[in-house]
């Protein structure tokens, strides 16, 4: 059974929320791409759209934007997501997974397109009571 950890960024008051993500909601999020738009009940708030920006999986390593797929592989940067140096023209071969979210994903990371009726924080706060 998949398990994620949804980072969810609101727009309106620039704050972000982490979200235990568990059962069969978490496993609505596998296949999904960044840039998809989901429904924000699966995070635990009705009402609202969420766009998928990023993520990492098991070992830490970023969900990449441009590599299709679920997989894991070595690419050569320079300037990028994962990756900043400190010289002028330096480059590295780093490991990056693909743009698809899959089981061995851990992290994913939200952002608030479309806000419903009350607000995140709200909605979060509640969350964490039940618990």
């Amino acid at each position: 059974m998949a398990e994620f950890r949804a980072v969810i960024n609101d727009t309106k008051d620039g704050k972000s929320y982490q979200v235990p993500v568990l059962g069969h909601h978490a496993n609505t999020l596998i296949g999904k791409k960044i840039g998809d738009t989901i429904d924000g009940i699966f995070v635990g708030l009705p009402g609202y759209k969420l766009t998928i920006t990023g993520g990492s999986d098991k070992d830490g390593f970023p969900l990449r934007k441009d590599l299709p797929g679920p997989r894991r592989k070595k690419l050569l940067v320079s300037k990028s997501i994962g990756f900043r140096s400190k010289k002028s023209g330096l480059r590295m071969k780093k490991n990056f997974r693909g743009n698809t979210i899959s089981p061995d994903s851990v992290q994913v990371n939200l952002k608030v397109s479309q806000h419903g009726t009350k607000p995140v924080s709200e909605l979060i706060k509640k969350e964490e009571k039940k618990e």
